[in-house]
Order: C-alpha cells, then structure tokens, then sequence
C-alpha cells in the first residue's frame, strides 16, 4: 500500500511518459495482463490509454487491471491511467519514505 507522499511522487513521474499500451474493444483479456505484467515488470511505472471504441469506464478498467497484474493503481485523467508495480529484477524507481 503506498502513502499519499508515495502515490503523489509517482503522480509527477509519470506526467512525462507515454501510454505504452492501449484498450480497444476487445477489453481486458489475459494476454493484454501478461503484457502490463512484463511492462510493469521492466519499467515499473507505465501509462494505459483506453480507447474510445471500447466503451469502457477508465477507472473502473484501470482498477481491475491493476488487481489482476497485482499492481497498484495511482491515477485515471480523461481515458489513461497509471498503475506502478515495484520491479524484482530492474528496480529503478525509489519512492519516497
């Protein structure tokens, strides 16, 4: 579970970056969680866009997959959200205390 100091700096961080993976119509199936799993896996932190065609909620989308690739959800703005997931092999992020 992250502090607010924790989900506020990984808020900042994330500004800067690029949704890397995208929601279509298909929705939340089980290869698009593997593919969160290894992205949360090599960068720790990543931005999702969900596309209009999909219908979906984005918030509601981005707290399912963040329970199913046992992430933490940190924010939804307009149809993107950003989950974090501390790396085993590749930690780059350190959070504050």
């Amino acid at each position: 579970m992250l502090t607010g100091k924790q989900r506020s700096f990984l808020k900042k961080e994330a500004h800067g970056i690029d949704p890397i993976l995208q929601i279509g119509k298909n929705g939340v199936t089980e290869n698009f969680i593997t593919q969160v799993e290894n992205a949360l896996e090599a960068r720790e932190l990543i931005k999702i866009k969900v596309l209009n065609n999909s219908f979906l909620d984005t918030k509601e989308v981005g707290n399912e997959v963040s329970k199913k690739a046992d992430a933490e959800f940190i924010q939804s703005i307009g149809n993107k959200f950003v989950l974090y997931k501390e790396s085993e092999d590749n930690k780059t992020i350190e959070l504050p205390k």
